[in-house]
């Protein structure tokens, strides 16, 4: 039997405009489909060297990492319009706002349980190697084309 831990997420919405884009979007929270969630919506342009939207929360309520390091990944509630997304982490090793870990995923039509394992995720723009103990923040990202997001996530979890 498979061990979980309900984390309780208090997603934010970010997008581009913080560096010049014009992408728009939200996160809002109510029922998706049956179940209470919180969802990403927006429309990404790739104007104004802009292309994200993001909905993101920190581990702990003060921003701080968590040792997570005795879980082998996460496990996503989640679904959307069949478009491919990004799962970003990031921990406090890294510096640079460009940094992450990542791994891509499609937001299936129907609620589906998606595990993302931490061996999975990439190292991006730098050469740290991923280290659970370490992680601070969790993203979900639509970025890199003009579409349209839309993507809920009714549960997150820890998975061994």
């Amino acid at each position: 039997m498979e061990n979980t831990q309900d984390l309780a997420p208090k997603w934010e919405f970010v997008a581009d405009t913080v560096m010049g884009g014009v992408s728009q979007g939200a996160v809002t929270t109510g029922h998706v489909h049956g179940r209470p969630a919180t969802r990403l919506t927006g429309r990404i342009s790739l104007a104004n060297n802009g292309g994200f939207v993001q909905m993101a929360t920190d581990l702990s309520p003060d921003g701080t990492a968590r040792n997570v390091s005795n879980w082998h990944g996460l496990a996503l509630d989640l679904r959307g319009n069949g478009e491919s997304y990004e799962l970003r982490l990031r921990t406090d090793q890294l510096t640079r706002p460009w940094q992450s870990f990542r791994t891509t995923f499609t937001a299936p039509p129907d609620w589906t349980t998606l595990r993302f394992p931490f061996a999975d995720v990439t190292p991006h723009r730098t050469d740290i190697p991923f280290d659970p103990a370490h992680l601070r923040r969790i993203g979900i990202i639509a970025i890199g084309r003009e579409f349209h997001a839309d993507v809920a996530v009714s549960a997150l979890r820890l998975f061994r």
